[in-house]
């Protein structure tokens, strides 16, 4: 079946279950706070409900001081603010210079970017040195994942992601908030012989290239092609830049869909949409060769928010929250799953309540812009309220986590079921009840936006009073 949405919800209604996750945050970030030892690493997942590192790559440590940062955004707490400021000039230097990574919008729009939000919101001081040390770090931090950079055979290209020069990932997709934010403040790229290359360009092909070989239409590409299903990894040719084959690196398949991915693209498009429409978007990219006007890329990300947003919710439990990956290979051993609300504590496949926050995110965005442009062929609604029926699920039990020992705010997040990253419990059959740090991090900013809508507070953006 799919996702039982309910048509009654707004964010009024769940103005105290927002209140509740930010009571339960404040406790969860100061307990990580405690015992969290930098030459550690940085936390990444829980493992019997406290945080643990996992290297791979430094994706997280931008989400665990930007919870404290959205935490004070939500209640006016000065020592979280303090406390995800002074993490921020402390610890993430080294993520706005990392050239080995296209996870830039993740650390670092997390930190310096609402930083910088919260000064031109008037919430905190405006004081010019750490205003211009914010903006300094969102500029080299896009320009640094914006030359992470693979050409294509017709002369487009996309930002590779840390497996290398063959590897385009969906998750870079969200990631290119810092691309745009970077843009918006007015920066480019600089290559050899002074060569200015525009960040806004290389956005705006990054996403274009995204939509096309990241996500399918039902137009037939392959035996396996599902309207709104997402591919992990897409492969090329460095060579010539031809595209060769879908892969994976955290899904089941190539060929099924990993959710978190799915998350990712549905977020990420939406984000862009509302970036297309902003007084940022003063150029059009990629001039060189005429295709990417306003109007083409409104309707390519669009055309790729609207199919993965209809795939999640027809592939959700009744609850909104997703299996880990469509493809599940123990799924057939539970038939109907779909049908019922999500089980995790269920003997076969864990589900992943941190796509299922990621994507509500994603389909509020998707469901204003729709609001917000007048679209009449679809009921915008159905994604917003769809958004709001997860975010009810997310902050009640058995996803809220209450239990004051554990550090996790979200339950039931997969990591990487391939590799068998993700902790199971004695007498249980799969992973769950650990959190993920990316988890936590967009549940805060989903209750944050239904907070805000409820209290008639400004919508926000990545590019959010960047001048």
């Amino acid at each position: 079946m799919a996702i039982k949405i309910d048509n009654r919800i707004t964010a009024k209604r769940l103005e105290k279950k927002v209140e509740r996750v930010f009571e339960l945050s404040a406790k969860k970030i100061s307990s990580i706070q405690r015992s969290w030892k930098s030459a550690k690493g940085t936390p990444v997942f829980t493992e019997k409900g406290k945080y643990t590192t996992r290297g791979w790559t430094e994706w997280t440590q931008g989400f665990q001081f930007g919870c404290a940062i959205l935490q004070f955004d939500a209640t006016d707490e000065e020592k979280f603010l303090e406390l995800g400021r002074k993490n921020t000039v402390k610890y993430m230097a080294s993520h706005v210079s990392h050239i080995g990574v296209h996870d830039h919008g993740f650390n670092n729009v997390s930190t310096y970017g609402n930083l910088l939000r919260l000064m031109n919101e008037g919430r905190i001081p405006k004081d010019p040195g750490t205003k211009d040390f914010c903006e300094l770090a969102l500029k080299v931090s896009g320009a640094v994942q914006a030359a992470r950079w693979t050409e294509t055979e017709d002369g487009s290209g996309f930002i590779h992601s840390f497996n290398g020069p063959h590897s385009l990932f969906v998750d870079t997709i969200r990631s290119c908030r810092a691309l745009g934010a970077a843009h918006a403040l007015g920066h480019v790229l600089m290559g050899e012989q002074d060569q200015a290359i525009s960040l806004l360009n290389r956005l705006a092909e990054h996403a274009v290239n995204t939509a096309r070989y990241s996500v399918y239409y039902g137009d037939g590409r392959d035996d396996y092609d599902v309207r709104g299903r997402t591919v992990h990894e897409a492969v090329f040719n460095t060579n010539n830049g031809v595209f060769r084959c879908p892969s994976t690196q955290q899904g089941y398949s190539p060929f099924s869909t990993w959710t978190r991915g799915l998350a990712w693209a549905i977020c990420g498009f939406a984000e862009q949409l509302e970036f297309l429409g902003s007084r940022h978007w003063k150029e059009k990219a990629g001039r060189k060769k005429g295709r990417y006007s306003t109007g083409f890329l409104e309707g390519s990300f669009l055309k790729a928010a609207m199919a993965t947003a209809d795939f999640y919710l027809e592939n959700s439990c009744r609850d909104g929250i997703p299996m880990w990956d469509t493809g599940a290979p123990n799924l057939h051993r539970m038939p109907g799953h779909l049908d019922r609300k999500s089980n995790p504590y269920n003997r076969w496949e864990p589900v992943d309540s941190s796509a299922a926050a990621i994507a509500a995110q994603g389909l509020l965005r998707l469901g204003r812009w729709l609001s917000k442009h007048g679209r009449k062929v679809v009921n915008p609604q159905r994604y917003t309220r769809a958004a709001l029926t997860i975010a009810d699920t997310l902050f009640s039990a058995p996803y809220l986590s209450e239990d004051s020992k554990h550090q996790g705010l979200i339950l039931h997040s997969i990591y990487h079921r391939p590799n068998g990253w993700d902790y199971t419990a004695p007498g249980q059959k799969i992973p769950n009840g650990e959190s993920s740090m990316w988890g936590d991090y967009h549940a805060m900013e989903l209750a944050l936006m239904i907070h805000r809508e409820a209290k008639g507070l400004p919508y926000v953006t990545y590019f959010s009073g960047l001048k």
